[in-house]
C-alpha cells in the first residue's frame, strides 16, 4: 500500500500556544487541519481527540500513523517504506502497530517493548504480537532485557485504524474517550493525564510490534546532541565557550553573544537560556522534570520555566 502524499493528509495535533508558531514553520497546512488540544492532558487525550477529528472527516477506517514530533529517524527512504508496511498491515487488521527499536545500550530512559509470537510480516518486515510493554526499568533490568534479545526501545509511533483505536479506548479508557466524544472540546477539562502507553497499549490484546530498520533518537534529554553531534569524550559546543581540562561536555546558550567559562569540568551538560543556567552531571540530566517542579514551587521563579 503505498503512502497518500499530500498536505491534506497531515494533521498536526499541538496546543493553542504553539498553534501560531506551527503555521509559521509549515505555511502549506491548511487550519482545518491543526487540532487543537485545550489544556495539555498527556498523549492519551491527545491520540484520542486527533482519532475522532480524522475518524468524522475521513471515516473509521482511515489508516493513521501517529509521529510524535521531537524524534530524529535516518534515513528517511527507510521509514517512509516501514510505515507504509505497517500502513498495509493495519489496513487489513483490526490491530495497533508499534516499531521496536533495537537497543545499542542498557538506556534506562526509554519505555521497552517485549516480542512475543510471530504474527506473520508486514511487506518484508516481521511482526510480532507484543508480550509486554515495561516502564523505565533500573540499569540492571535493562541490561538484563539486552541479553534476551527480545525487547526493544519503545518509539512512540503507531500505525492503526480509527475504528481500532476508538474501540480500544472505549474498552479500556472510557474516562478519556468519554468526555471527548460526547462534551468535544469541552470534555478536555473532565478528562484525566495519562499516557496512551498506560491507558491502552499495556492493556489491548491487540499490540503488535515491528522491529523497525532505521536509526531513531527520542531527542528527550541534552545528551541527543551528543549522540547526533559529537563524539565520546568531546565536547558539544552550540555557544561560545572558552574552557580548560573541560572534556565531555555539552554547552549551549540561547543568546550568541553569551560567553560561557569552564575549568576542569568532565561530562557536564551546561545551559543558559534568558536569566536562567543549568549545570547538570550527564548521568542525571533526566532528572532535569524534578528541577522544573521546584521551580513553580519558590515563589518569584514561576515564570522562569
Amino acid at each position: 500500500m503505498p503512502l497518500a502524499h499530500g498536505w491534506e493528509r497531515l494533521f498536526v495535533a499541538t496546543s493553542r500556544a504553539l498553534a501560531g508558531k506551527i503555521l509559521e514553520e509549515l505555511p502549506e497546512l491548511s487550519l482545518e487541519n491543526l487540532v487543537l488540544e485545550p489544556e495539555p492532558k498527556d498523549t492519551a487525550a491527545a491520540v484520542a481527540w486527533v482519532t475522532l477529528q480524522i475518524a468524522e472527516r475521513r471515516g473509521g477506517d482511515a489508516v493513521i500513523g501517529l509521529f510524535p514530533a521531537d524524534h530524529h529517524i535516518a534515513p528517511a527512504e527507510a521509514f517512509r517504506e516501514t510505515i507504509a508496511h505497517g500502513a498495509g498491515f493495519a489496513e487489513k487488521k483490526a490491530v495497533i502497530l508499534t516499531f521496536g527499536i533495537y537497543p545499542n545500550h542498557p538506556a534506562t530512559g526509554y519505555g521497552y517493548i517485549e516480542r512475543g509470537e510471530a504474527a506473520g510480516v508486514a511487506g518484508e518486515l516481521s511482526v510480532f504480537k507484543v508480550a509486554r510493554f515495561t516502564e523505565k526499568p533500573e540499569r540492571a533490568t535493562a541490561e538484563a532485557y539486552l541479553e534476551t534479545e527480545r525487547f526493544y526501545w519503545n518509539s512512540g509511533i503507531f500505525v492503526f485504524r480509527a475504528r481500532t483505536m476508538l474501540e480500544e479506548l472505549a474498552r479500556h479508557a472510557p474516562e478519556v474517550i468519554g468526555p471527548l466524544k460526547t462534551l468535544g472540546a469541552k470534555g478536555f477539562r473532565k478528562v484525566p493525564r495519562t499516557s496512551i502507553d498506560y491507558a491502552v497499549m499495556e492493556r489491548t490484546k491487540r499490540a503488535f510490534v515491528i522491529p523497525a530498520p532505521f536509526i531513531w533518537d527520542d531527542l528527550g534529554d541534552w545528551t541527543a546532541l551528543e549522540r547526533l553531534l559529537g563524539s565520546e569524550g568531546r565536547n558539544v559546543e552550540l555557544a561560545k565557550h572558552i574552557g580548560i581540562d573541560t572534556n565531555g561536555a555539552i554547552i549551549y546558550a540561547t543568546a550568541k553573544d553569551e560567553v560561557v567559562v569552564t575549568l576542569g569540568l568532565e561530562d557536564v551538560v551546561i545551559v543558559r537560556d534568558g536569566n536562567v543556567t543549568l549545570v547538570a552531571k550527564k548521568s542525571r540530566i533526566q532528572e532535569i522534570k524534578s528541577l522544573l517542579k521546584r521551580f513553580k514551587q519558590e515563589q518569584g521563579l514561576e515564570n522562569l520555566t
